[in-house]
C-alpha cells in the first residue's frame, strides 16, 4: 500500500536513538559527507556512503536545496549552498572566542604571543589570539592569512595530510620566500612535516619573519582544522624554552578540545 504523505512526514521526524529528530541527524550527516567528498556529489555517491535508500536522500536534499543550503548543479549534481558561507563564518568568529581561555592559559605559563589559526582551503587564517605580556611581543592580525609552508601552525595542520595532498597544495600556492629561512622546497617541506610528527609539534625557525620563532601544536578532534600556537623572539623561544613550552601547547591543545566538544552537548529540558 502507498505511504500517505502524512505518514511519511511522521516517519521523517520521528525521534533517533540519540534522542534527536532523526530527518535532521541524516540532513547534517549528508552535509558532512558532501563536504568530505569534495563539496560536490552525486545521489547515487550519497547513498553508497550513508546507507540511505535514494528516495530518503532525495527528499533531504530538496529541502536542503530549498533551504539555501544546497544547490543542484546543471550537470545534476548537488554542491554546498552559498547559505553555509554564513553559517561557517560566524563559526569561525565563535571558535576564536572560545579558544581565548586556553589562550590567555598559555601566554601565562609561557609568557608568550598565544595564537589559533585554520586551514582554511589552501590557506591558513588566524582567527584568535593572546599577546604577551613582553614589551618586545609579537602580533599577528586576527583575520591574516598566510601560506602553510613558511608557519609552524601551517606544519602543524599539514603534519598528517597525505604526501600527495600536499604536493599539490604547495603546487597550488608555490613556496614563496618569506625569509632566506623559508622551506621552498616540496621533498624539503614533507621531511619537515615527518619531524612535525615524530617530535609532536612544528617549528617556525625564522621562516616567516627574522628573529621570530614559533612552536604550534594541532588541536585534535576538531569538527575542522585547527592549530595552537606561541610565537616569541628567537632569543626568549630558545631550545631550552622549547622543552618546557611544548608540553604545556599540548597539554592547553587536548583541554581546548575537550572545551569545544562540550559546546555541543544537547540542551536538557
Amino acid at each position: 500500500m502507498p505511504t500517505s504523505s502524512a505518514s511519511t512526514t511522521e516517519a521523517a521526524a520521528k525521534p533517533a536513538a540519540s534522542g534527536g529528530v532523526q530527518s535532521l541527524e541524516r540532513a547534517f550527516d549528508l552535509l558532512e559527507r558532501m563536504a568530505d567528498a569534495g563539496g560536490e556529489v552525486g545521489l547515487s555517491e550519497l547513498s553508497a556512503s550513508s546507507g540511505l535508500p535514494l528516495p530518503t536522500i532525495h527528499r533531504l536534499m530538496r529541502t536542503l536545496v530549498a533551504c539555501g543550503y544546497v544547490r543542484q548543479q546543471p550537470n545534476r549534481r548537488y554542491a554546498l549552498g552559498p547559505r553555509l558561507i554564513r553559517l561557517g563564518e560566524s563559526a569561525s568568529r565563535l571558535l576564536g572566542t572560545w579558544a581565548r581561555p586556553s589562550l590567555a592559559r598559555l601566554v601565562e605559563e609561557t609568557g608568550e604571543t598565544a595564537n589559533m589559526a585554520l586551514l582554511d582551503g589552501d590557506e591558513i587564517v588566524y582567527v584568535a589570539q593572546v599577546p604577551s605580556k613582553h614589551s618586545m611581543r609579537m602580533f599577528t592580525e586576527v583575520g591574516r592569512r598566510v601560506l602553510p609552508h613558511s608557519t609552524g601552525v601551517g606544519k602543524a595542520l599539514l603534519a598528517d595530510a597525505p604526501p600527495e595532498e600536499v604536493r599539490a597544495l604547495l603546487a597550488r600556492t608555490g613556496m614563496p620566500a618569506a625569509t632566506d629561512k623559508t622551506i621552498t622546497d616540496p621533498d624539503a617541506f614533507l621531511g619537515a612535516l615527518e619531524q612535525v610528527r615524530r617530535a609532536g609539534y612544528a617549528v617556525d625557525d625564522n621562516e616567516q619573519e627574522i628573529g621570530v620563532r614559533c612552536l604550534a601544536v594541532a588541536v585534535p578532534d576538531m569538527p575542522t582544522a585547527a592549530a595552537i600556537s606561541i610565537s616569541g623572539p628567537a632569543g626568549r623561544v630558545t631550545d631550552a624554552a622549547t622543552e618546557r613550552i611544548v608540553p604545556v601547547l599540548q597539554e592547553v591543545a587536548r583541554e581546548l578540545s575537550a572545551a569545544i566538544a562540550g559546546t555541543s552537548t544537547p540542551p536538557q529540558g
